[in-house]
């Protein structure tokens, strides 16, 4: 298994001959060298050297690829080591001993060569010398494949050979403007959704695609999002400390097994977003950190590479090679696995140089300040890449601060995602509900402030994991009262959440009201299925999902303030909300009156935009969601007594903790 030197088909050396310390001849530019190990040749107007820092194509030429050179088969790889002595493969065929097959060096910092005759599926790993001398190795940081943690190494893989089935779904979401769209996400952790009873430990890939996408027709999700999938060594980070960003985790299958996830959903209308962490990486010694004995893809300052709350290195995002690493992962996913969009982990900890730290322990930027410039330019060429390059895809923030222009264009000075999770309506609503419903009336504001931002972004409404870990307990556990009221304030926090302007998102277990907090170890409590007021609970979320869907009054604007208007936001005393969701069309909109007591409200006057019959499409109380089915028998007729500054007003009977969703029905107006 040696390494050889030949020529490929443009008669330039497809190898070097291999000996330590070697580079390439320096006025060769990197987009040639990398050239002559690549074949077929990939035309060089598609190629741009990393010193660019905009390349998001690097996944074709650094890493492990088979390939055929001069008429032999085996692998040609290449890795980026800058500040290397030597570098070389590990790897069965040379019983993983440092030395046997080493890689040529470059100016460029990128050290490649090829080893005729190794198989595809051989694990590797690359022994990095140091100028020190001390040998380091390192798992391949562009692998498409990886063992089984525990074990680190790499796997060489073909990622040809998968016959997609979903051009319908991708040409359909590339003409489909989202923000007008019915967007319902529901938040999975693969590994802990559901396990299988035959002693495995994971589902494959193949087998979850089939069951989550029957489960989300049955509730009505349009999308499913997946907590990370990229590689990561470590169980109990649920997948944001990743050591593979190419590379689907091999938990639960293989590369093509993750392609047949991703192709079965578009086949069957369910989108796919996966969390994509750009922001930090761990430590493991095995992965990106001081890759060659020096900080690589980390700044060398611990007060600007080190994160204090998570312990992990933090991207040097001022670093072309860099830049050009984490452009390619985006591009990955969205190429080569058809993604519909990735979820961009813990953004305000990217933008702002004194995160989590204490003055002193942080370095200003070139004015002073406390804005990271290069990770803001870093997400704006990021979003203007992704949505040139895949029209149709989501790019959605978890920024938990006031920045502003988060999901604005960056033409307009934006960071330009497509949405931006609302950490503020979490948090408030939550606050607001967790309260006892005798000490609400003296929170009134906590949900109406909201409005105040509510079209600042696009926002995404999350209930997400975060929400049910460290001690805070499941959704379901988190709500006052006795049994019966905690499960009418979950269906009322539901309610509220689809009545508000926003995509919306929930986390697994969420849905039926697992009582225990999330636990990645463990399947969720699918026990609970038979339960009746579990089971009512499902049946809610089901028909929510259903009417947000088909109601545009409940999607179309929800970034406008045009789509929405306050009827009642001041009513204390009685704990109730009312307001008004409009669609494009002016004539079709929606009337919303939340109760957060457990007192019945009879009779409620509340004003209405127009005269004629308001059908009850939504009560969150009906006994068929284990409700006390307390409401309007199907509907009421508004009488022409103004109120709410309205000429026109319905007296309704208001569920106890419950949400009443009326929409007029022209056709049968009283006269």
């Amino acid at each position: 298994m040696a390494f050889t030197t030949s020529t490929n088909s443009d008669g330039l050396p497809a190898t070097i001959p291999w000996r330590r310390g070697l580079r390439a001849p320096a006025h060769l530019p990197f987009a040639a060298q990398a050239q002559t190990i690549r074949q077929p040749l990939t035309p060089r107007r598609e190629f741009q050297a990393p010193s660019q820092g905009k390349n998001g194509l690097m996944y074709h030429h650094l890493g492990a690829h088979p390939d055929t050179i001069d008429g032999k088969a085996g692998v040609r790889f290449a890795v980026w080591a800058p500040n290397a002595s030597e570098v070389s493969v590990l790897c069965d065929g040379n019983g993983w001993t440092a030395g046997q097959n080493w890689l040529s060096g470059s100016d460029s910092g990128v050290w490649w060569g090829f080893i005729p005759g190794m198989p595809v599926g051989s694990a590797y790993k690359y022994a990095v010398r140091t100028r020190w001398g001390e040998v380091l190795e390192k798992c391949d940081p562009y692998a498409y494949y990886a063992e089984h943690p525990p074990k680190t190494a790499s796997i060489v893989y073909d990622l040809g050979g998968y016959d997609w089935n979903d051009d319908d779904w991708v040409e359909q979401r590339a003409k489909t403007n989202w923000l007008e769209q019915p967007l319902t996400i529901y938040e999975v952790q693969l590994g802990s959704w559901k396990r299988p009873k035959d002693g495995r430990k994971y589902f494959n890939y193949r087998e979850l695609a089939h069951q989550l996408v029957e489960y989300c027709h049955e509730m009505g999700y349009t999308h499913l999002q997946l907590m990370p999938i990229t590689e990561y060594p470590f169980d109990g980070s649920w997948g944001y400390q990743a050591t593979g960003y190419f590379a689907p985790t091999s938990r639960y299958g293989t590369p093509h097994d993750f392609m047949y996830f991703v192709d079965y959903c578009h086949q069957h209308n369910i989108g796919v977003l996966i969390d994509w962490v750009p922001g930090h990486f761990p430590t493991d010694g095995h992965g990106l950190g001081r890759f060659d004995g020096t900080a690589c893809y980390e700044h060398s300052d611990p007060r600007q590479g080190f994160h204090p709350d998570w312990n992990t290195y933090i991207f040097n995002y001022g670093r072309s090679e860099v830049r050009d690493f984490l452009f390619s992962s985006a591009h990955f996913w969205a190429k080569q696995y058809h993604i519909d969009g990735v979820r961009v982990d813990a953004v305000a900890s990217m933008l702002y140089l004194d995160y989590s730290r204490k003055a002193g322990e942080w370095v200003p930027n070139q004015f002073g300040g406390r804005e990271n410039l290069e990770a803001i330019q870093f997400l704006k060429d990021f979003n203007s890449m992704m949505h040139a390059e895949f029209p149709g895809i989501l790019t959605i923030a978890e920024e938990s601060t006031s920045w502003g222009g988060v999901s604005h264009p960056v033409y307009n000075g934006g960071l330009g995602f497509s949405m931006k999770w609302d950490m503020g309506w979490m948090n408030d609503t939550l606050r607001y509900l967790r309260r006892d419903s005798i000490h609400r009336r003296h929170h009134q504001n906590e949900l109406s402030f909201r409005m105040i931002y509510a079209f600042t972004e696009n926002f995404v409404l999350p209930l997400s994991h975060d929400e049910v870990v460290h001690g805070k307990k499941a959704l379901i556990s988190q709500m006052p009262g006795d049994y019966w009221q905690q499960f009418a304030n979950l269906r009322l926090l539901y309610a509220y959440q689809y009545g508000m302007p926003g995509k919306k998102l929930l986390f697994m277990g969420g849905e039926f009201g697992q009582w225990t907090e999330w636990n990645h170890d463990s399947e969720l409590d699918w026990a609970l299925f038979g339960h009746p007021y579990h089971d009512g609970l499902r049946r809610f979320i089901g028909d929510l999902n259903h009417r947000y869907r088909t109601e545009k009054a409940l999607h179309e604007r929800d970034f406008s303030w045009e789509g929405f208007e306050w009827i009642h936001a001041d009513d204390a005393d009685n704990s109730v909300y009312s307001f008004v969701r409009k669609a494009k069309n002016a004539e079709d909109f929606v009337v919303v009156v939340c109760n957060f007591t457990p007192v019945p409200r009879k009779p409620y006057r509340v004003g209405v935009p127009e005269a004629g019959f308001y059908q009850e499409l939504i009560n969150s109380d009906a006994k068929i969601y284990g409700g006390t089915d307390v409401g309007n028998a199907g509907g009421v007729y508004s009488e022409a007594v103004p109120s709410h500054g309205r000429k026109h007003s319905v007296l309704l009977t208001l569920p106890p903790l419950g949400m009443l969703v009326m929409k007029p029905v022209r056709s049968t107006k009283k006269k």
